[in-house]
């Protein structure tokens, strides 16, 4: 029994246009979540590529600049004169000329400095360098003054010094706001600001510090590692990321999405109505009438005698058309209405063959059962109660199940056990179609197997399946279990599968599905019918 806040869930779940406007609403939310996370992506690989790109750009302009100021100092070094004098003057205004990025040169001894720009400036040289190499020494953030046109960066060598202005390094670098350039010294523990806002240092965030990538990306920051020359210094550049700005272009994700989440809820709506149709239909089609069992006859291979048969139940519609049984059965084991149609094939079949099975005790009817009948005992008493009415054995009478039937394999073996103690036979019909395993099957109280017709059609076939149908027959042969194949169309199937030791088998060959009229034509006069279709007549 259903707990009442199942049923009035199943309720709710059963009305098309709730359905409808669930679908629609959930395929929205998801398509424009998917959509969006799709454009941050691109954002922000965009702005990971655009941080490359401006990485490597700014390593190429900054060693250019650093190797001026390195090739200035040694063609300084290399000049004879040692004192401040006008000739030292004038060598050191020659150098600022012949070199882009030298905005000061200077020469300093015990008796005081000499510069190219001796009234302004902008060199300390009392502190001492940030960086002592075995050639050069650096000076770096040698001012913190807004003016552009005073020394930040400089370097050393001997007596000389040479520096390059603010502007020259704006002009070089062209930092993006809330960008910075550091310089990294002390195997990554220090950080010295050059350009840009300050930075903090090594950054609190979590990030792959040892990672070789040269850029790393953290919730807030994007942190470019410049590997330079040096191995006294590391070029850093850090720019905060831009977020979640989304760009503007990005509005006709919503229309679009809301569309397709309408289209979706739409046609959700309309296999709710249809199912909801079909399910109505189905519930009128047992009351009227329009349901029939037609039988398919199995036969004896090597007698070619027909000792038995399986019930299959068609649907056919008052216009004359036929459901396939793969439409409406699953609708009918969802909704619950699996159990009154096995029942009905059970009362039809007994109705219609009762005394042809009382006259032909060997003759046996097989009936297939849903998982839902597998698995609880409840088929055991409707049964028990056709039988006695209708004074037929239990062995003519067998069960067929599906692989995929056996949900709960111990509870299913229980079940078909008292099936089976009362003399019922128990088949597994279309094997190998599921994930019924050797060490199951075993364990199961079977008496048949059912080989399914796709195996049977890829015999003499260079087919992938066409060694399941031996591998079938040889395994029910180690247990001992007979088996019936299915779908035989071909002489040439029937006497390979005689010759392999299988017993049993149907298909068009010998018979189409007949009518309970056209079964017991076919029982009392020892014939078969050919060439007939299962909707030839009822």
């Amino acid at each position: 029994m259903m707990t009442p806040a199942r049923e009035t869930l199943q309720s709710w779940l059963h009305r098309p246009f709730l359905l409808a406007m669930m679908a629609a609403v959930l395929s929205t939310v998801l398509l424009l979540g998917a959509s969006l996370f799709v454009v941050i992506q691109q954002i922000q690989q965009r702005e990971s590529d655009q941080m490359n790109a401006q990485g490597e750009r700014f390593l190429q302009r900054l060693e250019q600049l650093f190797g001026q100021l390195r090739e200035s100092l040694d063609d300084l070094q290399n000049q004879p004169l040692r004192r401040c004098d006008d000739d030292m003057i004038a060598t050191l205004q020659q150098v600022s000329f012949n070199y882009r990025f030298v905005y000061e040169a200077a020469y300093i001894d015990s008796s005081g400095v000499c510069s190219n720009r001796p009234r302004r400036s902008g060199l300390s040289v009392i502190r001492p360098p940030d960086i002592r190499g075995p050639t050069y020494s650096y000076w770096l953030n040698t001012t913190t003054e807004p003016d552009e046109n005073r020394a930040a960066l400089m370097l050393g060598r001997g007596n000389f010094r040479v520096a390059t202005s603010r502007g020259h390094l704006t002009d070089v670098v062209d930092l993006p706001p809330g960008s910075s350039l550091l310089v990294v010294l002390d195997q990554g523990q220090r950080a010295i600001p050059v350009l840009g806002t300050d930075q903090y240092w090594p950054p609190t965030e979590p990030w792959p510090s040892k990672s070789r990538n040269a850029l790393q990306v953290t919730q807030n920051r994007l942190i470019y590692r410049m590997q330079t020359d040096s191995p006294e210094y590391q070029l850093v550049l850090i720019a905060q990321r831009n977020g979640l700005n989304i760009p503007s272009n990005a509005w006709w994700l919503l229309p679009i999405s809301l569309m397709l989440g309408l289209g979706i809820g739409f046609q959700v709506f309309l296999l709710a109505r249809q199912r909801q149709s079909m399910d109505a239909e189905l519930h009128g089609a047992i009351r009227r009438g329009e349901l029939q069992v037609l039988y398919q006859p199995i036969f004896d291979l090597r007698s070619r005698n027909c000792v038995g048969a399986e019930a299959l139940l068609r649907w056919r519609r008052p216009d004359g058309t036929l459901t396939s049984p793969d439409l409406f059965i699953p609708m009918a084991e969802n909704t619950g209405q699996i159990r009154q149609i096995t029942d009905f094939v059970l009362q039809r079949l007994f109705d219609q063959l009762g005394q042809l099975l009382r006259a032909n005790p060997q003759l046996y009817i097989s009936v297939n059962l849903a998982a839902c009948d597998v698995m609880v005992p409840r088929i055991g008493e409707v049964i028990a109660r056709l039988l006695a009415l209708h004074r037929v054995s239990a062995h003519q009478i067998a069960f067929e199940v599906t692989e995929r039937g056996l949900v709960d394999v111990l509870v299913a073996r229980d079940n078909l056990q008292s099936l089976r103690d009362v003399g019922h036979q128990v088949l597994i019909d279309d094997f190998g179609t599921g994930y019924c395993s050797l060490a199951y099957l075993q364990t199961l109280p079977v008496d048949c197997l059912k080989i399914d017709k796709a195996f049977i059609d890829a015999l003499g076939h260079d087919a992938a399946s066409s060694g399941v149908a031996p591998h079938i027959i040889r395994m029910a042969h180690a247990l001992e279990l007979k088996v019936i194949a299915e779908g035989i169309e071909h002489e040439a199937q029937a006497s390979y599968l005689s010759s392999e030791g299988v017993t049993f088998g149907q298909g068009w060959l010998f018979a189409h599905a007949l009518s309970a009229v056209q079964l017991i034509e076919l029982i009392t006069r020892g014939r078969r019918l050919l060439g007939r279709r299962m909707d030839d007549e009822a």
